[in-house]
């Protein structure tokens, strides 16, 4: 069988379950324009606009009230906003998955923002901040949050997953403890790129790359390419990445890829071979970015006895896999859901130098051409890795 496309669509980056005090917070957000000139707080930072999905390629900038603070959480003013995968998933089919756009909601959950205004609970931001903002907010008080493993919270709100609001807009409000200010020597775009880098980062994590490792990236979108990034941060010494689109491969190379390998039209036994040629060792860490079922595949096969392969993207929930392969060669399958306490190593991997994400910005789009830039990523009429909008109507074109 031959490999299909290989695609980096996000569907890992969605919750199952939701916070409902949080979910009709987002209610109230979806006041009509005659509620929301009543709204007084809409005078004081000015017009408040956002992206709104409505269903089935009808996305539409409309005004919403600029929302009200609880105690935590600190009033941003949006900067830079990234298109995720998942987002023009949303905006093509309308859903993914059990995820489905059932009524009006504010896409986006790639964000950098500026601090305009703090509860009264918060102690650890002040106005004029720059942040980037870790789009999901947990309970703190089940047991995945005070084991550590928030992410897993069942009461979990994710910005733009249905039916939650993301932060494609001009204002946004969010938990303080989710927003981590910027060191001096990074800027908006590269915090808004922490939530892909974030992802690549804890599937590093959960594979244990290390000093020396060879590693294998299975797909070079966005998320295979910010898992190279990771993978060299940890000091990964051998990678290697396979596509079937030369435009992301080059992108690998500018990233730092040692290898790529093109496998369009290879079967699952011609791309292990293609792989082999350039990478005589099997890897230690083998990352599927892709989630197809021959990718994965390729995986459990690529993959050195006593190894770990990191499954990052999400396909179908059905596969035939070849699951002898881990049973008598003790291959560890390991799945990634976003990611726990990442942020930090991300931010402190670009801000050290170690690693530079600016490379998958391909596209910049003003906050009025937003459904221009959507069109742009779900058309595919150029090639493009990371599209850029950018709230704040200060931004000019470089």
């Amino acid at each position: 069988m031959a490999l299909g496309k290989i695609q980096n669509f996000k569907y890992l980056l969605f919750g199952n379950v939701f916070n409902s005090n949080l979910s009709e917070t987002n209610g109230k957000q979806n006041r009509n324009y005659a509620d929301i000139c009543k709204n007084k707080e809409s005078s004081k930072h000015g017009e408040n606009l956002a992206v709104v999905l409505h269903g089935i390629n009808d996305l539409k900038i409309e005004k919403r009230p600029i929302p009200k603070l609880k105690p935590n959480q600190v009033l941003l003013q949006m900067e830079v906003v990234g298109i995720c995968g998942s987002d023009v998933h949303f905006f093509r089919e309308g859903r993914i998955g059990p995820f489905v756009v059932e009524k009006p909601m504010i896409i986006g959950h790639e964000g950098s923002g500026t601090v305009v205004e703090c509860g009264p609970a918060v102690k650890t931001l002040k106005s004029g901040d720059r942040v980037a903002i870790e789009p999901q907010i947990s309970c703190r008080m089940c047991d995945y949050c005070k084991t550590g493993n928030y992410h897993l919270c069942q009461g979990l709100y994710f910005c733009a997953a249905p039916p939650d609001d993301g932060n494609l807009s001009r204002y946004y409000a969010h938990d303080s403890d989710f927003c981590f200010k910027l060191p001096d020597n990074l800027d908006f775009e590269h915090a808004t790129l922490m939530e892909p880098l974030a992802v690549g980062v804890h599937a590093c994590k959960r594979g244990g790359v290390t000093s020396g490792d060879s590693v294998l990236v299975l797909g070079s979108g966005p998320i295979g390419l910010v898992s190279i990034l990771a993978a060299r941060a940890y000091g990964a010494s051998k990678i290697v990445v396979t596509d079937v689109d030369d435009f992301k491969l080059k992108k690998a190379h500018e990233v730092g890829v040692d290898c790529t390998c093109n496998i369009k039209g290879l079967n699952v036994d011609e791309a292990l071979e293609c792989i082999k040629s350039i990478l005589p060792e099997h890897p230690r860490v083998t990352i599927d970015c892709c989630g197809l079922e021959d990718a994965v595949k390729v995986g459990m096969k690529a993959t050195k006895s006593g190894g770990k392969l990191v499954l990052v993207g999400m396909g179908t929930d059905k596969m035939a896999l070849p699951i002898t392969e881990c049973i008598f060669r003790e291959v560890d399958l390991l799945g990634v859901f976003r990611y726990v306490n990442d942020y930090p190593t991300a931010i402190d991997m670009v801000s050290s130098g170690k690693i530079d994400p600016k490379p998958l910005i391909t596209h910049h789009f003003k906050f009025e051409d937003s459904v221009k830039a959507f069109e742009t990523a779900k058309n595919k009429t150029e090639d493009y890795i990371k599209i850029m909008i950018h709230p704040n109507p200060k931004w000019k074109p470089k």
